[in-house]
Formats: structure tokens, C-alpha cells, sequence
């Protein structure tokens, strides 16, 4: 291979692959590409992308060889320069977006049909070989008469590489399927899922989730349904909903949609009609289910995400203590952290819970916890019993958001039996996990179980005081000097953690 000449930016440059081309202005970028207009020696006009190298992604992976795919656009050169994979492809007439700008109104059904089967057919003709994953306006171009695909690969390649600015290139978040807004493996129902959304486009002259931030785009393609489409054929109302089914599964497969596309315009029959208009309001009702599973799947990854990252919170501030009690009390023994962590000393034990993670309503609960909470432990120091028969003490541990709505930290607080009762524990105070005692405690009401300390964040910046505070206790406990609380709350827990709206 041949070095390029000049910087590919530089207009007159020439650049050899296959063939000899001569690098024109450039015309675009796009995630990955520098894209320029090149000229080969024969005079042939083309369009040249030039797309960094990055770990991770492989050489087969941009160039997957699609030659004789129906309506994909082909790629007549490729190779390699420096630090970029180059593809050489003829230029098309315009990209749909193009055209979809000049023309201020939505497109006729008519022409939507043709766009959507044009780009069908190479989705049918690629089903189970290889996944565009970024179908949008900007990908489909009118060549040779035909709406063609392009950019196969590269947002596979985008997918595929580890550089660090890349992931947001692997999507376009107006056209996303639900499954890569979780990362979860693409298939051909996300191009479906996509093509679905650029018919909604074409058809009704906007995309049906307008974000505007990208948090917006991914809750509302994890969890809102968009209103049908009116004034089209139901047939073909019912085939745009069944392609941007939350669940991949239930989309229909390409060669599915593309048979269904060339009937979706027919006039129905008076019977033939009362039926599609009750298949129209089956596939809402389905469109409706798949949405409510999307949520709880959603929902369920955003739970399992906080907490693992309350597990390694967790973990990193009982380090704190550990090293702090075999610094100062190195003969101390110890274990940890399965199946929890522990120090003995003398005849004082100090033992921390795994992080288990919260049930979100817990079952035959009448109070409800008024914040989220979605792990929790516990610290218990205990001693010998004593004349009180007095053993020791036990804090909660909530990973919650106890004080400000969606910020999550992990927070230490106690529980105490009400003064008004004349009953007291062994291990007092003494924690609880999240359940209804717990819920009473926390409710504006008096009754049996109250609050014993303040709410408490014990990690983000703030481990020192939970770490000196054991510390103490502790030391305290390993003297045979710990003794029951004089009296309880010892220090008043009012407004440390938020009241249900």
C-alpha cells in the first residue's frame, strides 16, 4: 500500500487503496468520520470516510463485506492509512434527511411505503448476518433510484471499540432501540425498532420522543408508548405500533414487515375493516403491556446498578474501619467480608452485615418507607451481658435517599422501643431492615418502635465520624466499659430524613 500523499484534509491530495483518488473539500463529519468528496483517475466521483483506528475494533468489523445486498450502498474501495480505516463509496444523490428538509411536510403514505420497503429489503437481505444498529435519516440515501442503507460497520465498530469518547456513537438517541439504551445485545428487531421510528417520522412529520437531553430519550423509549399515528390506513397504523414494541421479541421480523408494507395500503372490505380496527386495539393493548414490562425492566436495572454501587461503597468505608482498628488494636482478630466482616477483642465483638439489597414493597406492608431505599446492613458491637443483661448495641445501615429525592448515599440510624412501653431489648438501640416496624418508626405517629438516632451519612466525605464513632464504642466495649444508653433518642433524629410527599 502506497502512503498518503498529503494530510487527507488538504484539497488536491491523493490517497492509494485499490485504486488512485484524489481527495476533494470535505463535506461532513459524523461520530466516527471525516467524510470528503474524492475523484479517482478515471474521473468517477465518490465519497471518501476516513474513521480512526481504536482498541477494540477490528478491520472485519468496519469492512463486512455486503457486495450484492439489495439497496445497501456499496463500498467500491477500502484499505487503510495511518491511524484511520478508509472506505470509498459513490456519492448518492441526497440522504433522506435531505429530503425530508425540503420537503417542510411529512411524506405521503404513498411515498413512506416506498422509503420503508427500499430499506426493508436490505433488512431482510442481511437478517441474521449483521445489525446496522443506527438507522436513521442521515443513513438512508437515495442511489441509483433506490433508498440504500449506509455506514454499515461503523457503528458496530463504535460498539465494538474501548476508547472512552466513543460510546456515544454507537446510537443515535431519537432512534434507539430500549435494548441498547440498557446494553443489551442488538439484533435485527433493533433495526426494526428503529426503521419503526423513522416511519413514525416520515409519517407524522416528527419522531415520536423529542427528548431534548439524553436522559429524556432514554426514559421515554424505556417507558412511554406514543399516540398512533392518524389519518393512515389502520393496517398501517398497526404495523408502525408493532415495530416500536418495547420488547424485541414481539416486533415483527424484516421479511414480516416487508410483506405487510405492500398490503398496509390496500382498502379494506367493510368486514375486512372492522377486523383490522380490531386488530388496531390488540396491538395497542400489546404496545401497552410491552411498555409496562419495559419500566419494570428498567426499573430493575436501575435498582441493580445502585446497588452494586452500594456494595463498593460499602466495602470501602468498613476498609476505613478496619484499618484503623489494626492500626490501634493490631491484636485484635478479624474476618471478612464473607459472609460479613468482624473484630474480636478481649471480650468485645464488633461485626458488620453484608449490603443486601431492599425489596421495593414489601409484602402486607401498610406504612410505606417515605424515601427509597435500595440496600442495607447493619454494625452490632456486642459485649458479655451485664447486671442489666444489657449485651451490646446494633445501628441500621440504608443506602437510600433519605434526605434529598434521587440522591443516594448510605446512612446510619437506630431504632429504640417507645418510652411509653416498659419493655427494653438485650441490644438496645437496636437496628432494623427495611419493613413495617421499621416504616412505623419512621411515620408521623406515636407507636411501639420510634427512632433512635439521626439519620447519618456515613460515606461520600463523611467516613471519618461513623469510623471514630465505633472506634470509640469499640474501645469502650473491649474495657468492659460500654454500658446501656442513660437515655434514648440520644440525640434528637427530628428532620434528619424526609417526610412522603
Amino acid at each position: 500500500m502506497q502512503p498518503l500523499n498529503v494530510m487527507p484534509n488538504h484539497i488536491g491530495g491523493e490517497i492509494c487503496l485499490g485504486r488512485k483518488w484524489c481527495i476533494e473539500h470535505e463535506i461532513g463529519s459524523g461520530g466516527f468520520a471525516r467524510v470528503h468528496l474524492a475523484r479517482s483517475e478515471s474521473g468517477e466521483s465518490a465519497v471518501i470516510k476516513l474513521i480512526p483506528k481504536a482498541p477494540g475494533a477490528d478491520r472485519e468489523i468496519l469492512f463486512e463485506d455486503l457486495d450484492g445486498v439489495p439497496n445497501i450502498v456499496p463500498v467500491i474501495d477500502r484499505g487503510e492509512w495511518n491511524d484511520f480505516w478508509v472506505l470509498v463509496m459513490p456519492k448518492a444523490e441526497k440522504s433522506l434527511r435531505e429530503y425530508l428538509c425540503e420537503n417542510v411536510e411529512q411524506l405521503s403514505a404513498d411515498e413512506s411505503v416506498r422509503v420503508l420497503s427500499d430499506v426493508t429489503q436490505a433488512l431482510a437481505a442481511i437478517e441474521g448476518r449483521v445489525v446496522h444498529r443506527d438507522i436513521k435519516p442521515d443513513n438512508i440515501l437515495l442511489f441509483n433510484g433506490q433508498w440504500c442503507l449506509a455506514d454499515f460497520g461503523i457503528s458496530r465498530y463504535a460498539e465494538a471499540t474501548t476508547a472512552p469518547d466513543t460510546q456515544k456513537y454507537a446510537m443515535t438517541p431519537r432512534y434507539a432501540a430500549p435494548e441498547q439504551w440498557r446494553g443489551e445485545r442488538a439484533s435485527s428487531a433493533t433495526d426494526v425498532y428503529s426503521l419503526g421510528i423513522v416511519a413514525y417520522e416520515l409519517l407524522a412529520g416528527q419522531v415520536p420522543f423529542v427528548g431534548p437531553e439524553v436522559h429524556d430519550y432514554r426514559r421515554q423509549h424505556l417507558e412511554e408508548t406514543p399516540e398512533s399515528i392518524s389519518g393512515i390506513p389502520l393496517k398501517m397504523q398497526s404495523l408502525i405500533d408493532e415495530c416500536i414494541y418495547k420488547g424485541p421479541e414481539a416486533r415483527p421480523r424484516p421479511r414480516n414487515l416487508l410483506a405487510r408494507l405492500g398490503e398496509s395500503l390496500r382498502e379494506a372490505s367493510e368486514g375486512a375493516g372492522s377486523l383490522q380496527r380490531a386488530n388496531a386495539i390488540a396491538v395497542s393493548r400489546q404496545a401497552e403491556e410491552a411498555r409496562q414490562e419495559s419500566v419494570a425492566r428498567s426499573e430493575a436495572m436501575r435498582r441493580l446498578e445502585l446497588c452494586r454501587a452500594a456494595d463498593r461503597s460499602l466495602a470501602r468505608v468498613i476498609g476505613l474501619l478496619h484499618a484503623q482498628i489494626m492500626l490501634n488494636a493490631p491484636a485484635s482478630e478479624h474476618s471478612g467480608p464473607i459472609p460479613g466482616w468482624s473484630w474480636s477483642l478481649n471480650e468485645a465483638k464488633l461485626s458488620v452485615e453484608p449490603s443486601r439489597m431492599a425489596e421495593e414493597c414489601p409484602d402486607g406492608d401498610t406504612h410505606g418507607s417515605p424515601f427509597e431505599i435500595v440496600a442495607y446492613s447493619s454494625i452490632t458491637l456486642q459485649i458479655q451481658p451485664d447486671s442489666d443483661g444489657f449485651e451490646g448495641r446494633s445501628h441500621s445501615l440504608w443506602y437510600c435517599d433519605a434526605q434529598e429525592a434521587g440522591v443516594f448515599r448510605w446512612y446510619e440510624t437506630a431504632f429504640m422501643i417507645s418510652a411509653f412501653i416498659a419493655k427494653r431489648g438485650r441490644i438496645d438501640p437496636f437496628a432494623l431492615g427495611p419493613g413495617r416496624e421499621a416504616y412505623i418508626a419512621l411515620a408521623p405517629i406515636t407507636a411501639e418502635f420510634q427512632v433512635a438516632r439521626p439519620f447519618e451519612a456515613i460515606d461520600q466525605g463523611d467516613e471519618i465520624y461513623f469510623v471514630e464513632r465505633w472506634l470509640g464504642w469499640f474501645g469502650q466495649a473491649a474495657q468492659d466499659l460500654l454500658h446501656r444508653p442513660i437515655h434514648l433518642p440520644e440525640c434528637d433524629p427530628s428532620g434528619t430524613w424526609r417526610r412522603a410527599s
